[in-house]
């Protein structure tokens, strides 16, 4: 791959879409954040993205992309570039790479929106130089991406990575995907949002500290609430940070049991507004998992933080076409 190739990379979202320009040595040159269209109109969205591509490419003469790539959180084809489904927008099958092809006269390459920052992780970030990676991105949800011998896991249905949805605990709560103890449902933001909210109400005297920075409204206690008590050493965001902690070390065990990666890096917003979370899986993960599976191991914190989806699906368009 020359150094001197230029991609746009689009990390497009429920709320936002963050629109880069990334050169092959996954330097990030410029970007544009939108809100996504409040009502998710396809037309009015794929208005937005080549606007914002215009707009960069105007801005920078001197840096032309040869390729796009787009990270979208949902179900796709591997090679046809439709979305088979994505909640976040509530899109069925839109055939998003042909389309924005089609706008922008350039190649378009679709990808899962965790693969993608994988994808930047792996190239560019804590996994750079390492051919046996796993990234677990806990934001909202839980999702991943796998890296094996030198090769992104992609699975028969375009479906691997979907670690949030491994059951690790079979008389767990309900999750969002209908299943029971999925490794989201106990370790997600929502879960935390859940598990908090649950606390409080069974114990309005110890959760005082918690409702006090919700506003005295349990309904807007969130993850972010919960970390910010946390840094305050509020007890009982203490006690739920452990509980956490504690799912992500069985969900982390089992998938360096699993693949046995030289490095598992954390990512995504909870990871980064509670710091101390891993160090506590590093130590956990040390003692349950295998120790064959240990003797290499590297437990490291994302290093592009916000920034792997763009340079991730930048990457990983760079890479097609030069395959192609």
């Amino acid at each position: 791959m020359s150094t001197n190739q230029w991609a746009i990379g689009i990390d497009l979202g429920g709320t936002k879409i963050e629109v880069a320009l990334v050169n092959s040595s996954g330097r990030l040159h410029d970007r544009l954040r939108l809100v996504t269209d409040s009502g998710h109109r396809y037309k009015t969205i794929l208005k937005q993205i080549t606007e914002a591509i215009d707009q960069l490419c105007d801005k920078n003469r001197d840096a032309i992309p040869h390729t796009i790539g787009i990270g979208i959180p949902g179900q796709l084809s591997k090679s046809s570039g439709i979305v088979h489904y994505a909640p976040n927008l509530n899109w069925h099958e839109v055939n998003l790479g042909n389309d924005l092809s089609k706008m922008l006269g350039k190649h378009v390459t679709i990808c899962n929106d965790v693969r993608a920052a994988t994808w930047g992780e792996w190239l560019y970030g804590a996994g750079k130089s390492c051919n046996d990676i796993v990234c677990i991105f806990i934001g909202t949800g839980i999702g991943g991406g796998i890296v094996s011998d030198g090769r992104m896991l992609t699975g028969c249905n375009n479906t691997a990575g979907e670690i949030g949805h491994m059951t690790i605990d079979l008389h767990g709560p309900e999750c969002h995907c209908g299943n029971t103890g999925c490794f989201e449902a106990l370790a997600g933001g929502w879960a935390i949002a859940r598990d908090a909210q649950d606390m409080v109400r069974a114990d309005m005297k110890r959760g005082q500290g918690l409702l006090d920075m919700a506003g005295n409204d349990i309904s807007k206690i969130t993850a972010k609430t919960v970390s910010e008590a946390d840094a305050k050493h509020d007890p009982l965001a203490k006690i739920i940070i452990d509980n956490l902690a504690d799912a992500l070390i069985a969900g982390a065990t089992a998938i360096v049991n699993s693949y046995a990666p030289c490095r598992i890096v954390f990512g995504g917003g909870i990871m980064e507004g509670i710091p101390r979370l891993l160090k506590k899986i590093e130590t956990g993960v040390n003692k349950y998992a295998l120790k064959a599976a240990t003797e290499n191991l590297k437990v490291l914190p994302a290093k592009l933080h916000n920034d792997s989806g763009v340079i991730g699906a930048a990457a990983f368009a760079l890479h097609n076409m030069d395959k192609t």
